[in-house]
């Protein structure tokens, strides 16, 4: 089994930055690759990042391409997703989640369906 643990959303302006931690504890060398999601009232969760880890190959979605950067400290078994240049639309609750499986493709791991493990989120808000 995988625990994760998202911390450091909060309530940030419009153009501002925040820094959302991933906390991994368990059999996290089991995984293939960590997931960024994020759901928004009312919507369904959707893509924002990923990165694989047998080659830190990353991936991101459309709407998050430039202004985000994934990272991680492997002595904390912690993955950081840093986003700048926040709008509102980006406010919504984030998930991390882990992906056992391996594929040849990174960009396999922007569907939700490949991901075993997910944390409870945290809330990202962006006022204008």
């Amino acid at each position: 089994q995988v625990q994760l643990v998202e911390s450091g959303g909060g309530l940030v302006q419009a153009g501002g930055s925040l820094r959302l931690s991933c906390a991994g504890s368990g059999r996290t060398g089991s995984t293939n690759a960590m997931g960024w999601f994020r759901q928004a009232p009312g919507k369904g969760r959707e893509f924002v990042a990923t990165i694989r880890w047998s080659d830190f190959s990353t991936e991101s979605a459309d709407s998050v391409k430039g202004r985000l950067t994934l990272s991680r400290d492997n002595a904390k078994n912690t993955v950081y997703l840093q986003m700048n240049s926040l709008k509102p639309e980006d406010t919504a609750v984030y998930y991390c989640a882990a992906a056992a499986g391996k594929y040849a493709s990174v960009g396999v791991y922007a569907s939700v369906g490949v991901y075993e493990y997910w944390g409870q989120g945290t809330q990202v808000t962006v006022s204008s």
